[in-house]
């Protein structure tokens, strides 16, 4: 039996994680927050007072990693063991050394089966950069969604000003074109689309409209899930 996949892939700030939190919640299926792996690979490499350059020990590291993904009414949250770690996955500073994590191409290969063991019935919803191009190539549905760096530099600096942040909306479009920049120039798994992802920009879209948007392709597509009507509902 195929077991379906939905990947959203873009950039970041560009709304990957609202959407996919919405489409999760509405249909019941698997949730895989991909970006986030590379995240808590970078928060244990801190705790353990791992070196980033260190490309064996940060590959050993993510192998080793207890990561688990939940989604309550106040939307999702990530576990590294048995730390609620949600908050500080969104920092910058989190996001950064995430960059540099997920550039060691060891590392990338050995979370590569991980990931793709979220793939469960009934079905799969993957977030990421490179969910469509390289994790889950045969997902009947890719969505590549984009914004422009302003746009999304926005959206960053009012999420982290409501965790109490003290980063400027400067310093945060600074560090979004920094990532955009080693994500896109990469040598292992860019951040590319599919070549065939459907591509939304998001700039002017509300998230309504982008779930709305997603749902008319899995119509189309005859990805039929349970309780997709309460897209409509969130």
């Amino acid at each position: 039996m195929t077991i379906p996949c939905i990947t959203i892939d873009g950039p970041a700030g560009v709304g990957k994680g609202t959407v996919t939190q919405r489409l999760v919640q509405a249909t019941g299926w698997h949730y895989l927050n991909s970006g986030a792996l590379y995240r808590l690979v970078g928060i244990a490499a801190g705790r353990a007072g791992i070196a980033f350059g260190d490309e064996q020990a940060l590959t050993d590291l993510a192998l080793r990693l207890q990561v688990r993904f939940t989604l309550d009414e106040q939307g999702s949250r990530v576990w590294l063991g048995d730390d609620d770690v949600s908050d500080e996955l969104i920092t910058e500073q989190t996001g950064a050394n995430a960059s540099k994590v997920a550039a060691i191409s060891a590392l990338r290969l050995a979370l590569l089966q991980r990931q793709r063991d979220f793939l469960q019935l009934p079905g799969l919803i993957a977030e990421g950069r490179d969910m469509g191009s390289v994790v889950f190539p045969n997902a009947p549905l890719k969505i590549f969604l984009d914004a422009t760096a302003e746009t999304r530099a926005d959206r960053r600096y009012k999420q982290l000003k409501n965790t109490g942040s003290g980063d400027s909306l400067r310093a945060v479009l600074t560090e979004i074109r920094s990532r955009d920049k080693r994500d896109r120039e990469r040598s292992v798994s860019p951040l590319i689309p599919a070549e065939d992802a459907i591509l939304i920009d998001t700039t002017a879209l509300t998230v309504d409209q982008v779930v709305n948007r997603v749902y008319g392709l899995c119509d189309e597509r005859q990805l039929f899930v349970t309780n997709i009507g309460s897209l409509n509902q969130q």
